[in-house]
């Protein structure tokens, strides 16, 4: 059995997408559910319980990672490959939704932009399996993309996480290997 990673999708941002603020951090709301989800992890048996605290270098996620960082009395780490999706550099900001939905009606090799989105999959397991024994805090499409390299599919869309929700994986031979997808809720990202 190898060593298990916790994904935790971000809490609820202050904005979302389109609005004046790119880099929003947590609502009074988001706030709650990353002192909520740090005392869930924080109490997890000591052989589940994560000892270091990794987040995607974006405000939302870092906010949501502080609170159990401050239990474990670790820093946060920023790994950038479990940030968000790349979006292509022609793609407006107020374009990102509507390209997103039609990225989630498909499949990762389908996705039309500047790069390879099936491979962006693939990186996006590879970092988190280098994170085992780690609480990682990343983003819905991150998440739907670790959850597709583990389980080998082709869709975009493999679940709903909802905020501050927890998806476990485990580590077998560096690849990822679904244990548990987080809980899932209706979001504003479809």
């Amino acid at each position: 059995m190898g060593g298990r990673v916790q994904v935790i999708r971000h809490g609820k941002p202050a904005a979302t997408w389109g609005g004046d603020d790119e880099d929003p951090g947590l609502d009074a709301v988001g706030q709650e559910q990353a002192r909520a989800v740090a005392a869930v992890l924080a109490a997890l048996p000591t052989a589940e319980r994560p000892t270091r605290v990794v987040s995607s270098p974006l405000r939302r996620c870092r906010e949501t990672a502080a609170p159990l960082a401050a239990i474990l009395g670790v820093a946060v780490e920023i790994e950038p490959a479990v940030g968000e999706i790349p979006t292509p550099a022609a793609l407006s900001t107020e374009a990102r939704p509507a390209w997103l939905k039609q990225a989630f009606a498909g499949d990762w090799a389908d996705i039309e932009g500047d790069r390879d989105y099936l491979a962006w999959t693939r990186e996006v397991a590879a970092a988190l399996a280098r994170y085992e024994g780690c609480a990682v805090f990343s983003h819905f499409v991150a998440l739907n993309a670790a959850v597709a390299a583990a389980e080998g599919t082709a869709a975009v869309l493999a679940f709903r996480p909802d905020h501050a929700s927890v998806t476990t994986f485990e580590v077998v031979d560096n690849a990822l290997r679904l244990i548990d997808k987080g809980r899932e809720a209706s979001t504003g990202v479809l």
